[in-house]
């Protein structure tokens, strides 16, 4: 069976796996932890509305989950169903940014594909984060400045409390010679901030911002 499941759902499914989790680790009253799972089903199952009968019995486990070991195992046996960041190279990276000379890509073979949303790295001699996303089916590059803020707050990627830092990205005006700042809080590590997603909405609200 072809992959099916997008990381970011990926991710919600481990959240409502989690959930489940916390209510037998929380609760003994098996009212409690039915209506939990019955929500986590619903929940997961809705992120799917043209499912194939196959796709159903993949994610039906959900249901019959008890322990962590379950959980994982659960988990386990979607990931090969899950459809990665798609493939690609430093030199199409590159393409992405024609005006930012030596460019220094992210180490591509260290980046599990199936754990991202958006692939982003932190150009530390210049203090500037870029950012790679799919946003309306075209691969987008953005850059900016980047600065830590050294305190916790709502990231504008994927909506929850982390640690975060300050991305700001210069842009042309629509006047001659003037520039427009733009910007917004993200999170300091992306690998956690993919972690996070378990909605493209704010990510592709940020993108659009950006590029607009």
């Amino acid at each position: 069976m072809e992959p099916f499941i997008h990381t970011h759902q990926y991710h919600f499914i481990k959240s409502r796996v989690q959930a489940i989790m916390n209510a037998y680790a929380t609760s003994t009253d098996v009212n409690v932890i039915r209506a939990r799972k019955e929500i986590a089903h619903e929940e997961v199952f809705q992120l799917f509305p043209n499912m194939t009968e196959e796709q159903k019995e993949i994610l039906h486990p959900i249901d019959s989950i008890k322990e962590k070991a379950e959980g994982k195992q659960f988990l386990n046996q979607l990931s090969p169903f899950v459809i990665p960041f798609p493939a690609i190279t430093e030199s199409s990276i590159k393409k992405l940014f024609p005006k930012v000379k030596k460019l220094k890509v992210s180490n591509l073979a260290e980046i599990d594909f199936s754990e991202i949303s958006y692939l982003s790295w932190l150009d530390t001699a210049t203090e500037k984060k870029f950012i790679v996303a799919y946003h309306e089916g075209k691969l987008i590059g953005i850059h900016g400045q980047f600065t830590n803020v050294n305190k916790k707050g709502v990231c504008a990627l994927c909506n929850r409390f982390e640690e975060i830092g300050m991305f700001i990205l210069e842009a042309k005006g629509s006047g001659d010679g003037t520039y427009l700042k733009k910007g917004n809080y993200i999170c300091q590590d992306s690998v956690s901030c993919n972690q996070n997603i378990i909605s493209l909405d704010k990510l592709n609200d940020f993108i659009a911002l950006m590029v607009k």
